[in-house]
């Protein structure tokens, strides 16, 4: 071997080197930036899964309450607890216990704690039931060191004593919006983005895949089908308020009375959704062998069985990862909802399709505009909550994929 070619291969080898050191370092920092990320939300998600309660024994041994425990048995349990005088019980044992001050420092409807486990478990009506209550946004900005001197004070008191927690709040994920971060909940919003993505994937997939396949497999070769080709790419690059300001004069003004509705939003979001459906699915229609084809054609099959039978499963996970794809940017879309009213106030989670509603990328938006503090760690509590239903709908989603790749 000559002394130029030698040179040439060890050049040709450092290249190589360097070549995979950068390829590897790229690939370094995108995990870094990820674990920063996750570490850093999921650090500020956990302040949002808790909040301040205020610990005290209510004494039912006495019968404050006169009530019969069959009635906590039907719909009515909780007027029932309300008109036998529990939210009294439960004011005199947060003042006998913590005092006047801590008393005016709970919140009104904290009572329906305490309803709630006795609904549960009726036998407590007669003992001594050790309830947790949450408190106002005052004494909680106290307790994290905000807010006036007294309620600073105050807090310290009672934290000092163990009456004022921060603890777990599990009804974070059962409850709707509020006005105060003590009282919120994501499960209103959680429901809304289920609803929103049921109707969105129920217009965008058939539609999407039926319009693949005649594009592809039955369209004639002329201008028009070029003209759709070209306005379907068009439409997949589209900004996406453009999609919300359709919703917003085209289905609105048909269905003025369901503003703000999942039908609506997953309406608007499968208009912006379908272009990429289509597109991926023209590509795993096209991936598919002619021989697949002409196989299925040559034993008799006809066209229709060609392609539904033998065509589309082989096309099937190529269709599914468009719609991962397609359904993910439509679940972290902010934009044409807020064009069709998905902002609002809803103080409930949506009984249906044309109920009042909002989604999870909305409500993390108005939380972040709120000025109490307290809204930063539920604000960052609800993107973990998005990011674990994107997780769960993208997996559910790949292991159809890969359910469809093992049949073949």
């Amino acid at each position: 071997m000559t002394d130029p070619v030698a040179y040439r291969l060890k050049k040709r080898y450092a290249s190589e080197r360097r070549f995979k050191a950068v390829g590897f370092a790229a690939v370094l920092f995108s995990a870094l930036v990820l674990a920063f990320l996750l570490i850093t939300m999921t650090s500020n998600a956990l302040g949002g899964f808790k909040r301040w309660e205020l610990r005290v024994p209510v004494d039912l041994s006495s019968g404050a309450l006169t009530i019969d425990p069959s009635q906590l048995q039907g719909p009515g349990a909780m007027q029932a607890l309300q008109g036998a005088g529990l939210p009294e019980a439960v004011q005199f044992a947060v003042s006998k216990h913590a005092g006047d001050a801590a008393a005016g420092q709970v919140l009104d409807q904290a009572w329906r704690e305490a309803a709630a486990t006795l609904i549960a478990d009726p036998s407590r009506l007669q003992g001594t039931l050790d309830v947790s209550l949450p408190v106002t946004d005052d004494l909680a900005a106290g307790a994290r060191g905000d807010g006036g001197d007294a309620l600073k004070a105050l807090a310290t008191k009672l934290k000092s004593e163990g009456k004022l927690v921060d603890a777990w709040d599990w009804g974070f994920l059962s409850r709707a919006d509020a006005t105060g971060p003590q009282a919120v909940g994501i499960w209103g919003a959680l429901k809304g983005s289920m609803l929103t993505m049921l109707v969105t994937l129920a217009l965008a997939f058939p539609i999407g895949v039926f319009a693949a396949i005649y594009l592809e497999e039955y369209a004639p070769r002329n201008r028009w089908t070029e003209l759709i080709e070209v306005s379907i790419n068009n439409l997949a690059a589209v900004p996406s308020i453009i999609f919300g300001l359709l919703g917003l004069a085209v289905f609105l003004a048909i269905f003025p009375n369901w503003r703000s509705a999942p039908v609506i939003g997953g309406m608007t979001l499968a208009l912006m959704t379908m272009p990429v459906i289509v597109i991926s699915g023209r590509n795993a229609i096209k991936a598919v062998p002619p021989s697949i084809r002409d196989a299925a054609l040559a034993v008799g099959a006809s066209r229709v069985q060609t392609v539904f039978h033998h065509v589309l499963p082989l096309a099937m996970p190529g269709i599914l990862t468009g719609t991962i794809i397609g359904m993910a940017r439509a679940l972290g879309e902010t934009a044409p909802l807020l064009m069709i009213g998905m902002r609002a106030f809803v103080a409930s989670a949506p009984d249906g399709f044309t109920s009042p509603a909002t989604v999870l990328p909305v409500q993390i938006f108005l939380w972040s505009d709120e000025i109490d503090r307290g809204f930063v760690e539920r604000t960052s509590a609800a993107i973990i909550v998005l990011l674990a239903f994107l997780l769960v709908m993208n997996g559910l989603a790949i292991y159809l994929r890969n359910r469809f790749e093992k049949r073949w």
